[in-house]
């Protein structure tokens, strides 16, 4: 086990000592770039804001998952086989509430046929719904859940120091001490091949490795005068009935850069520039009070997806023909031009 520890314990170090010297941490970075957008708490909640403010750094690699432990404030549990939280919702389909799997192929990937788990499987996180039904007044069952995918960013030094590349998964297992064949090592194979898989048609594709290059990214295909949002929940509910309220409010033109974070041992997040993409923010009220302000995202040009995709066989639509749209789950963002 010692052995398996000291290249992570160098790679920590190493971006300890980088960080005091030239480089910025993630979140000073995103400041430095982008000043006047505030970071959304789907980013806030996996910073690690004392990589750099306390001297000790210490890290403990166990089965299933990574445990990072910077300074004084107790580090970051990352489990890599965790399922992630996000919505569930039922817009009057016949049957109980459709649903969407997180895995083993992501929803958000359209070059992916349907799964017979995502299309049964109660393990469930978005909802694939027409944009016409986004108005005051709708009523649906929703289930939000908080995510359990705690994966927090690694400094880009760090990132960028550890392989994401399927020919070196070996190398991955061996770093995260990952058994091959496990559950783990498949998530992890699953992840790299969706990265590296072509996007679809208007496409253009990116998996972040950590916040600096997500910003980057983003900000290449938006520019700087951007917003960042993210879905907020007052708190985790069952399933329950929601309604919308007053205040569905259209927040961009038909660009936007959409992240989804994956399942890895640290923060990776699938992100995607689209120009055929509406996003709105989006009031909803429980019967019990609780009251989310949801972000969803209407592609209005789905032809390009694969025809057995979810999103057609819950909605009994055809690609390119209407526009569909999507909540986005709590650990998801989308980047809009302000």
């Amino acid at each position: 086990m010692e052995n398996l520890l000291l290249p992570i314990f160098a790679l920590l170090n190493l971006a300890v000592v980088a960080t005091h010297g030239a480089a910025l941490p993630p979140q000073l970075y995103w400041k430095s770039i982008l000043p006047t957008t505030p970071i959304p708490n789907a980013i806030t909640h996996i910073l690690s804001p004392d990589w750099v403010e306390e001297k000790g750094t210490a890290v403990n690699v166990g089965k299933g998952g990574v445990n990072v432990h910077a300074g004084q404030r107790g580090g970051t549990n990352v489990n890599v086989g965790g399922k992630g939280g996000g919505v569930s919702v039922n817009t009057g389909h016949k049957g109980k509430p459709v649903r969407v799997s997180v895995g083993p192929k992501s929803p958000f990937n359209y070059v992916y046929a349907a799964t017979a788990t995502q299309l049964h499987d109660d393990t469930k996180v978005a909802l694939f719904f027409l944009e016409k039904n986004l108005h005051k007044g709708t009523k649906l069952d929703a289930h939000f859940t908080t995510s359990s995918n705690q994966a927090t960013f690694l400094p880009r030094q760090v990132a960028d120091s550890i392989p994401f590349s399927s020919d070196k998964v070996d190398d991955v297992f061996t770093k995260f001490s990952i058994k091959p064949g496990s559950e783990e090592a498949h998530i992890i194979e699953n992840t790299l091949s969706e990265c590296e898989e072509t996007g679809i048609k208007g496409e253009e594709k990116y998996c972040a490795t950590s916040l600096e290059s997500m910003v980057d990214f983003s900000t290449s295909k938006l520019g700087k005068n951007v917003e960042v949002l993210s879905t907020e929940v007052d708190k985790e509910t069952g399933l329950q009935k929601y309604t919308v309220a007053p205040g569905v409010k259209k927040i961009s033109g038909d660009t936007a850069v959409v992240c989804h974070k994956q399942n890895y041992p640290y923060a990776v997040f699938y992100c995607h520039k689209t120009e055929s993409t509406r996003t709105y923010s989006v009031p909803l009220v429980g019967d019990n009070g609780i009251r989310v302000k949801a972000v969803a995202v209407c592609h209005t040009d789905t032809s390009q997806w694969n025809p057995k995709h979810l999103a057609f066989q819950v909605l009994k639509v055809k690609p390119g023909t209407v526009p569909i749209c999507h909540f986005l789950p709590q650990d998801h963002v989308v980047w809009v031009q302000k």
